[in-house]
């Protein structure tokens, strides 16, 4: 085998490698994104939470942060009734990743956001 040959085997060998790893760089940039985005559901919730006496109100605030997305969350709103208590709400979102050879991972993201009951 000539070098010339030997080497255009290395790269057809060495080229599906470099996309996985590609795809893995991406795929990790899309769950970093989207547990930004389920931070910032659960500390809307919160805020929704410390300021309004009606839980719903704080679903559906977390819930419409999230987008499209929310409809797949799992949202926990606990909302004391007493003033200088502390409301929390927990956003839970599985991102599934999208790689062919490795579609059967779930990177499993969560946020939970707590403020003070103003009313």
């Amino acid at each position: 085998m000539t070098q010339r040959g030997s080497a255009t085997v290395e790269l057809a060998l060495l080229v599906p490698l470099i996309i996985l790893v590609m795809g893995m760089i991406v795929e990790v940039a899309l769950a970093g994104r989207l547990q930004i985005e389920v931070v910032a559901a659960a500390r809307e919730g919160a805020r929704v939470a410390a300021t309004t006496p009606d839980p719903a109100a704080a679903l559906n605030a977390a819930s419409s942060a999230l987008g499209a997305r929310g409809a797949d969350a799992r949202i926990n709103v606990h909302r004391p009734h007493l003033m200088g208590a502390e409301a929390s709400v927990t956003v839970t979102l599985e991102h599934h990743v999208s790689i062919p050879l490795l579609n059967w991972v779930t990177v499993p993201l969560s946020a939970t956001s707590v403020m003070r009951v103003e009313q």
